[in-house]
């Protein structure tokens, strides 16, 4: 998947846009739209927690961090007797998948509370009023869906994709 971003200039031409997306076949749960506090959406697909803040990649940053401490903290564990080859292995592992719990629980704490670096470029776009539609697409179809809302909508500025998308959200 990849996410495609629009900046639209009012909740019309947003509708027009999410109507056009539904129907390219991109399902209502892959649309999102931000916009500045306050503003009512009506039926929009109001973006969550998760696409406005960088809970994804913190806790995936705290995964691997905190695995590596651990890791690193069990093999200090291993260097020092009495521990068994057996044992050693379990400590191994075990301080590794403890490392790597807390450093996703730490990672999720700080994500939550990060707005989303993506995100941050448009804050000024969207505090005078413009809306910012977020669109999961098939990586295959990307080129098929912007010339679709640019057939539609030619004066609606596609700002880019971004290359990775998590399938889950």
């Amino acid at each position: 998947m990849r996410r495609i971003y629009f900046l639209v200039p009012d909740i019309p031409t947003t509708k027009r846009i999410v109507d056009e997306l539904l129907l390219s076949r991109i399902e209502e749960k892959h649309i999102h739209v931000v916009a500045r506090r306050g503003t009512e959406l009506e039926d929009l697909p109001e973006a969550n927690l998760l696409q406005k803040t960088d809970f994804i990649p913190a806790v995936e940053r705290g995964l691997a961090v905190g695995g590596t401490a651990g890791a690193l903290a069990g093999l200090v564990a291993v260097v020092l007797p009495p521990a068994s080859t057996v044992i050693a292995g379990g400590i191994v592992l075990g301080s590794a998948l403890a490392g790597a719990g807390v450093g996703a629980w730490a990672g999720s704490l700080i994500g939550v509370s990060t707005a989303s670096s993506r995100i941050k470029q448009f804050e000024q776009a969207i505090e005078a009023g413009q809306l910012l539609v977020l669109a999961d697409v098939p990586k295959g179809r990307v080129e098929e869906i912007e010339a679709r809302i640019k057939n539609h909508l030619p004066t609606i500025e596609i700002e880019g994709t971004e290359p990775k998308q998590p399938a889950f959200p």
